[in-house]
């Protein structure tokens, strides 16, 4: 058992050799992290998950580290750091590179494996994620605790939906089936849901488990078909529920070691078609059995009192399963060794009766093995008489019998005769079968040798050659055809290698040592004497194909020479690709069972075999071409038919052409050391190797002395250029030093007649914004006056529709008073005409019915006047108040209007002046840059003819000064205008007192502004006046108008008061 430690390392080795675990307990490796600090520490793994292929894998622990193990490349990566402890993880999305982690502050995070950086955080849960469930799809997942679940979408990384429950009811675990768009959940009450993903629509519940059995569900395993959910918990018994059937179909119930159940996990099989068998039961004693769902048999275990497992999880493919041990530390197990006694072959029911040696041979020392099984009893003749048989002495039997005993208790004998009843061997079996069939030796360390001398030289640009589109598949090509080229040098220059190993690469591209063994076993065997004319390709063997040919059909050979067609166009196609490309991957499995089970000459009998089965269509065939794509490409036959064929011709071919008389038989690879592989003309091999390494060897002088060509050549180039840009250059300082003097004059004429006109401009601007402001002025009294009449003319609109309604309600009053009176008056002459009959009841009656109307008058007379007063308090306040607010308002428009209008004036001048501010001091910046370039030139050209002008050294000096002196005065007087420029940008409000100081004509153009602000403000005080003014009279009025309604209705009510005594005044 190989152990790795971690440490402080963020990538390197898994193991430093090829692991071969034992069968006994099966552990590829054990890794270890711990710290190498001073106080040197284990880390602890806490989870570990699977990717979909099964060959990489992620571990957590409880300080936050996340590794990456590749199985595959034999590589690990730290690949984040999350600084909290992690307690669930999942690694099957839909995007390879990424992965789910649950943390300790109960969050959710997403992170690439390749970037190492974050892609999404999932909040939600209020306590600790225990479980991550990942749709099959990888576009779902599902995130459990202990009192909710949530579906989350893993393209947005949204919420689509959340699960509550009662805190009385606790969730155990919500999943995925596997391969299936359902939800199931299960909770502490043992009760199990099963949801549509989409609809969340409940499909159906499980029933409660019998009663006898006191379990409660703790932990859940599914098989990937779906079928069956197996449960368990604090009991050594297991439930398996058909969840087609919705029922429990079986109880197991484990051994009398086994207290509680911890973890559940089925192993998957390739050819169980999901429906697992095997499920892992993890117990408290941290032993994980594997059961036999159906036969109820142990079949092995993983795990020990002393080094107990944590959790365990197993690959998608089922070949490793990684467990976390108590201990923190984390093992990877082979199920391959761990299941290796349980897929042996039975034993064979034939034994062999060896001989005593040296011919001693008696009678009563014959000893004979039983054969387990059922017995095999002599068959019986018609007449019932039992034929009896004397055991002979067979010498030769033993050697047949030895040399046809393979490894691992096969009989190529019992292979055969089981080949010819099925066609081909068990999917299962076939690679066992092939292994045991070639004998091959498993030479690690020799393999190794050739592989640690890397990439042979003629296999470095193999992909431009064969573009293979997986890079795994290219690698592992070029790892076997350069081991192959290592082992015998002729390998390296054999054009058609790659095409007779690609199929073997890609049957056994997961072993390679096999794959290399497999194709060296096919070189020696079946290839023999194929490179004795190298580099052409085998005639001698091409000739016997074409004698066997002629032999058995004479009239396709005749049409093969009629039309120019060689045994290298018909036969050695199919030879040099081994059929690869003629038959489908079943088709070809097929015919190599039969390959590796015959005679090397098999291989020869088939090429002729095909071409026989193929004779309808290669007769019809006329052209080279037609001939050339039929055997490079698929064709429409069937196999077994060829295969018939090669067994009828390896019979009834005469012995003198039968390849059996030129090729040796079969010899296995010798154990150890690989033999050595001669069997080719080395004159040649060498004669090539040679003529190769003086190409080289030339090609690399060449290469030498083109670069020192070029170097020469880049050498003259660079200093002819260095002397052009020199002149160049020193004829540039010479016409700068012309235009300079230029320049200066120009640029003088230049800013004499800017200033001219940027004072121009300056005075009409002023008169412009003398003028403007004037017509604003005049233009805002207008709309103020304008405003003031419409809001008077509003008003009197107003009282006179207010007036006219008033004037409604009177008349209105009236008719109806006129209207009381005339009922009254009716009333009246009643009352006489009944006066007569019952002057006495009547009297009475009307004396109480009329100090009830009065009563009542009264009451509806007060509350009139209530009513009235009331409503015209209230509606004369909130008039009052409506209309103050109004004023207020419309004032407050006009003022907000009158500030606007003043600040975008003031802002469209601000704007004006820092145009001409800045085309001035661009003006300004690009006057000295060109005059710090001129005065650059100038010292340049000063200093390369310092040595031939000393003469004028003083002059030069002195002009030097004086120029200094006239740029820095300049400079100062720029400095000031710019500075004074800014703090006029800067201050805008204070421009008349900084232009006091400076011209006293700014001063007088402020003058007017002022004048005219104050005249504004005395406009606006009057305007305010005359407004109160108006407010009161419209007041004063509305009170006099109020007043004489109010007395019209007085004068009213007392007539209508009037009228009613008099009906009361006749009954006394």
């Amino acid at each position: 058992m190989q152990s790795t430690e971690l440490g402080n390392k963020e990538s390197g080795k898994i193991w430093h050799r090829k692991p071969s675990p034992l069968t006994r307990d099966g552990i590829i490796v054990n890794i270890i992290h711990n710290t190498s600090d001073y106080h040197p520490k284990t880390l602890r793994f806490l989870n570990v998950a699977f990717d979909g292929s099964g060959d990489c894998l992620i571990a957590g622990d409880h300080q936050g580290n996340i590794y990456v193990f590749d199985l595959q490349s034999n590589r690990f990566n730290l690949v984040q750091r999350t600084t909290q402890a992690c307690t669930a993880l999942a690694f099957n999305l839909h995007r390879k590179s990424e992965f789910l982690v649950a943390l300790a502050d109960y969050s959710v995070k997403c992170f690439d494996i390749v970037t190492k950086e974050l892609v999404s955080w999932m909040r939600g849960h209020e306590s600790s994620v225990f479980s991550i469930s990942v749709h099959a799809s990888g576009r779902y997942a599902i995130t459990t605790s202990s009192d909710t679940a949530q579906l989350w979408d893993l393209d947005t990384f949204q919420r689509k939906r959340k699960l509550n429950i009662r805190q009385s009811v606790g969730i155990q675990k919500v999943f995925f089936l596997p391969l299936s768009n359902t939800i199931l959940s299960c909770f502490k009450d043992n009760s199990i849901f099963a949801w549509e993903c989409d609809t969340l629509f409940c499909k159906y519940q499980l029933p409660a488990p019998p009663e006898s059995s006191s379990i409660i569900y703790k932990v859940f395993a599914v098989t990937r078909d779906g079928r069956i959910l197996a449960a368990g918990g604090k009991s050594n018994h297991l439930h398996l529920w058909c969840l087609e059937a919705t029922q429990l179909f079986r109880i197991i119930q484990m051994p009398t070691k086994v207290r509680a159940i911890r973890h559940l996990e089925f192993l998957p099989d390739s050819f169980d078609a999901g429906s697992n068998q095997v499920l892992g039961v993890l117990s408290q004693d941290g032993i994980m059995r594997f059961i036999n769902v159906q036969t109820c048999k142990l079949l092995f275990e993983i795990g020990s009192l002393d080094e107990g497992i944590s959790t365990s999880v197993i690959s998608p493919h089922g070949r490793y399963i990684a467990s976390i041990m108590e201990n923190g530390s984390l093992n990877i197990y082979s199920v391959q060794a761990l299941t290796q006694e349980i897929n042996k072959p039975p034993p064979p029911l034939v034994k062999v009766i060896e001989d005593l040696p040296k011919n001693k041979l008696n009678a009563s020392d014959v000893k004979m093995m039983v054969p387990s099984g059922r017995v095999q009893r002599p068959t019986k003749s018609r007449d019932s008489k039992i034929q009896t048989r004397i055991l002979k002495q067979d010498l030769t039997g033993t050697f047949e019998n030895k040399e046809n005993e393979l490894s691992d208790g096969l009989n190529k004998k019992r292979l055969q005769i089981l080949l010819k009843g099925y066609g081909e061997y068990p999917t299962k079996y076939r690679m066992f079968i092939w292994r045991a069939l070639l004998q091959l030796p498993e030479n690690h360390t020799a393999f190794s040798s050739l592989i640690d001398k890397g990439i042979h030289e003629a296999f470095i640009n193999l992909q431009k050659q064969y573009p293979i589109k997986s890079r795994k598949l290219l690698r592992v090509l070029q790892r076997t055809l350069s081991a192959l080229a290592h082992w015998s040098a002729i390998f390296s220059d054999t054009p058609y290698l790659p095409l007779l190993a690609f199929p073997f690469v890609k049957l056994f591209q997961n072993n390679q040592l096999i794959c290399f063994e497999v194709v060296a076993t096919l070189i020696i065997n079946w290839c023999q004497h194929w490179f004795e004319y190298f580099p052409n390709p085998p005639i001698n063997i091409l000739s016997i194909i074409e004698n066997i040919l002629a032999f058995h059909d004479k009239e396709l050979l005749q049409h093969f020479i009629a039309h120019d067609i060689t045994s290298q166009l018909y036969a050695w196609p199919l030879l040099e690709t081994v059929f690869s490309e003629v038959l489908t991957r079943e088709e070809w499995l097929k015919l190599f069972d039969n390959v590796f089970s015959n005679h090397p000459s098999f291989l020869l009998m088939t090429v002729v075999a095909y071409n026989i089965c193929s004779r309808a269509p290669l007769l019809n065939c006329t052209l080279k071409d037609d001939f050339e794509y039929f055997f490079h490409h698929r064709n429409n036959l069937d196999i077994n038919v060829v295969i018939r064929e090669v067994y009828h011709l390896m019979e009834t071919t005469p012995a003198h052409i039968h390849p059996d008389n030129v090729l040796d038989v079969f010899v296995a690879l010798t154990k150890g050391q690989y033999p050595i592989f001669n069997q080719y003309p080395k004159f040649i091999v060498d004669y090539q190797t040679q003529e190769r390494e003086r190409i080289r060897k030339d090609e690399l002088d060449y290469l030498r002395e083109r670069q020192a060509v070029e170097d020469m050549h880049a050498e003259v180039d660079q200093q002819r250029i260095k002397d052009e840009a020199w002149y160049q250059k020193q004829e540039l300082l010479r016409k700068a030093e012309e235009t300079r003097r230029e320049m200066l004059l120009q640029e003088e004429e230049k800013m004499m007649q800017q200033r001219q006109r940027l004072a121009a401009v300056k005075r009409e601007l002023k008169i412009k914004e003398l003028y403007l402001q004037d017509a604003a002025r005049r233009r805002f009294l207008k709309l103020q006056q304008d405003q003031r009449e419409m809001e008077l003319q509003r008003l009197d609109d107003e009282i006179e529709r207010k007036v006219q309604m008033r004037d409604q309600e009177i008349a209105t009053t009236t008719k109806d008073l006129e209207m009381r009176q005339l009922e009254l008056e009716s009333q009246k002459r009643l009352y006489e005409k009944n006066l007569t009959s019952n002057q006495e009841a009547i009297a009475k009656e009307i004396k109480e019915d009329a100090d009830a109307y009065r009563r009542k008058v009264d009451l509806e007379e007060h509350m009139f006047h209530k009513l009235i007063e009331t409503g015209q308090t209230q509606s004369r306040k909130t008039q009052k108040i409506i209309e103050e607010n109004l004023a207020k308002a419309e004032q407050a428009c006009l003022n907000t209007d009158w500030q606007i209008q003043n600040l975008h004036r003031q802002k469209c001048n601000d704007l004006q002046r820092n145009e001409g501010y800045r085309e001035v001091a661009n003006l300004l910046r690009k006057n000295r840059r060109k005059e710090s370039e001129v005065l650059n030139a100038m010292m340049e050209e000063e200093a390369k003819k310092w040595k031939e002008a000393e003469e004028k050294g003083f002059h030069l000096r002195s002009e030097k000064k004086a120029s200094a002196l006239s740029d820095e005065s300049r400079k100062w007087f720029l400095q000031q205008e710019m500075s004074a420029a800014l703090e006029h940008a800067e201050n805008p409000c204070n421009k008349a007192e900084v232009l006091q100081l400076q011209n006293e004509r700014v001063t007088l153009s402020s003058l007017p502004r002022t004048s005219e602000l104050n005249d504004i403000s005395d406009m606006d005080s009057s305007t305010q006046i005359s407004l109160n003014r108006k407010t009161r009279e419209w007041d004063s009025m509305e009170q006099n108008l109020i007043k004489k309604v109010r007395n019209l209705r007085q004068r009213l009510t007392e007539q209508a008061r009037e009228r009613c005594r008099t009906p009361h005044l006749l009954t006394t």
